[in-house]
């Protein structure tokens, strides 16, 4: 479905949106099947905690087909046409990863997904599990996308402030979050006994002045068109 030009400014203004609905759940349980069988198998690439439990499975893309599919959802691709124009592409060398949100005590800082406004992303974060405060919802800081480039983000959130001005997004299992990459963000402490898992993807459009393919970026919708000179 895609947003209407309300949710749309939304994003504009507060820098994230949620989109609309949800998706469906026997998708969702495949998804979280998929993960669990690559954290089950120790498939590589993985980022474990402290504990040596695993709590990122990484370059998803490559992995089940069906992380693919769902990065070629209509679900997530017909909102974004409206933020990104309707050829997209999924970048393999941001995000690109799952993440079990574990029983922690340990804050995150907060931090931007990309330094400077010049190559901005739009980062998607499907839920396979229901996020709420006590289980380490998404932390943002609305509108500070439109904050200068700064030269060290976590520095720079702690002389702001900005941690006084979080907003707590809470999500159903099966939601999707779309965030700006430029706005300040991170995510909750988990204080129950369960887990929040989550896949990350960041999506922008299909760079109209690259003169070739990138192994880096898929299209997932739309085509390449090259508008550079030629000289």
């Amino acid at each position: 479905m895609p947003l209407t030009p309300e949710q749309t400014w939304l994003f504009r203004t507060n820098g994230y949106v949620k989109l609309p609905g949800t998706l469906p759940p026997q998708l969702v349980a495949d998804l979280k099947a998929a993960v669990q069988h690559d954290i089950d198998h120790a498939v590589e690439p993985v980022v474990r905690n402290h504990d040596g439990k695993i709590v990122r499975i990484s370059n998803i893309l490559d992995r089940a087909p069906i992380f693919r599919d769902l990065a070629a959802h209509p679900f997530i691709l017909d909102p974004l046409e409206r933020l990104l124009g309707p050829n997209i592409e999924v970048l393999r060398n941001r995000h690109n990863h799952a993440t079990i949100r574990l029983a922690e005590r340990r804050d995150l800082p907060l931090h931007r997904d990309v330094s400077q406004w010049s190559r901005p992303i739009v980062s998607v974060i499907v839920f396979l599990e229901e996020s709420r405060c006590e289980n380490g919802a998404t932390q943002i800081v609305p509108g500070t996308h439109l904050l200068p480039w700064v030269p060290n983000v976590e520095t720079a959130a702690q002389q702001m402030g900005l941690r006084d001005q979080v907003v707590r997004v809470e999500m159903p299992a099966g939601g999707v979050l779309a965030t700006h990459s430029l706005v300040f963000h991170t995510v909750g402490l988990n204080r129950t006994t369960g887990t929040r898992t989550s896949i990350t993807l960041g999506y922008h459009s299909a760079d109209e002045l690259a003169a070739g393919e990138d192994a880096q970026r898929l299209l997932v919708r739309g085509e390449r068109v090259y508008a550079g000179h030629s000289y």
